[in-house]
């Protein structure tokens, strides 16, 4: 039996989950040969990798490269992100690096970038970026180090996105954003005053049957995969509320499909219906005044503010805090200032 658990097309964190049974009949024979066998599309260099991680199990315990299967051992393995199987060609773009060793590379990304090539973009990635970055750094040529995704953020997502710069470490990272230790925190603006000061958001997430390139809520376990959001209400604007985010799983527009989905979007989020004004009064100079903050800020509010996970090699705690960027917080002070001058008017 076959499980596929996670897939890197439907999540922001990119791995691969797979699940065996062994079957009865199964002669004893070494793991690595048996998952090659079974994963036709995954590399020996992949499977040896995640058996050096710790991320093939049997029966929920770790094992090494010569176990030999038994017949109904159950297998679970956590794959990196799989090598692209296209050439990104280099690119001199500036990157915002804010930390690097010899194994990771963590970035604060900017509006606008998309994180690596498909669906129309293939260049001006994040990934042609660092391609060139590292071709041109004496210490990572030397290396031949190269840049190994362990999540992604949407492209005019702000913030802060952590790399691998080889294989096994990339394993490694696999396997946090798998069991779900890596802290992640968020800030967005979204539409509304949240009846809460903090709260849960639960809701399976898969495509739209409408829109293949939005994410929906279903309350049926057998569509999708199961989504967990936690916020708490930072700053309260009246119309509009200030939250910050800490997501248990991470999956596409996880964030923005959640809120959403309670009915407050993010603010200017296009894609789920935020480019409007869905709360506030009816007078003119309160719509040109939204419009202003559209215009500041011509994207989702939402900035991948933390990200907390161990080191793949040291076993270190890493944690890495960005400010909010210039757009957002303009934004917010613009809010700040209308909120204090203005009469609370009942929508």
């Amino acid at each position: 039996m076959n499980e596929i658990n996670e897939h890197t097309d439907e999540s922001g964190e990119l791995y691969e989950h797979y699940r065996f049974t062994v079957d009865r009949g199964q002669t004893p024979l070494r793991i690595d040969k048996y998952l090659f066998s079974k994963l036709p599309d995954a590399s020996r260099n992949r499977i040896q990798n995640a058996s050096k991680a710790g991320n093939i199990l049997v029966n929920d315990e770790p094992v090494k490269p010569n176990y030999k299967v038994r017949p109904l051992d159950i297998i679970t393995i956590v794959l990196a992100y799989p090598p692209r199987d296209t050439e990104i060609y280099p690119e001199d773009i500036p990157l915002n690096i804010v930390y690097e060793d010899q194994d990771v590379l963590v970035v604060n990304k900017e509006s606008g970038m998309v994180v690596h090539p498909g669906h129309g973009n293939f260049s001006g990635t994040l990934l042609n970026a660092l391609v060139y970055y590292f071709q041109n750094t004496p210490e990572n040529k030397s290396a031949d180090a190269k840049p190994f995704l362990a999540h992604r953020i949407d492209k005019d997502t702000t913030g802060i996105l952590l790399i691998a710069k080889n294989e096994l470490a990339q394993s490694k990272l696999a396997r946090q954003f798998y069991d779900h230790s890596i802290d992640r925190i968020y800030i967005a603006l979204v539409w509304g005053d949240m009846p809460d000061d903090k709260g849960t958001i639960t809701g399976n997430i898969a495509r739209s049957g409408r829109d293949r390139t939005v994410m929906a809520i279903y309350d049926d376990e057998e569509i999708g995969r199961h989504a967990v959001t936690h916020y708490k209400v930072l700053e309260r604007f009246g119309y509009v509320t200030l939250v910050e985010c800490k997501l248990e799983t991470g999956r596409t527009h996880q964030i923005r499909a959640h809120f959403k989905h309670i009915g407050h979007p993010l603010f200017n989020d296009a894609k789920y219906g935020g480019d409007e004004i869905l709360r506030g009064t009816t007078f003119t100079k309160y719509k040109q005044f939204v419009q202003n903050c559209f215009n500041l800020m011509p994207r989702q509010a939402l900035h991948a503010k933390s990200l907390r996970f161990v080191h793949p090699v040291t076993r270190e705690q890493m944690l890495f805090d960005s400010e909010l960027p210039e757009d957002f917080q303009t934004v917010l002070e613009k809010w700040r200032k209308y909120t204090h001058t203005q009469t609370p008017v009942e929508e």
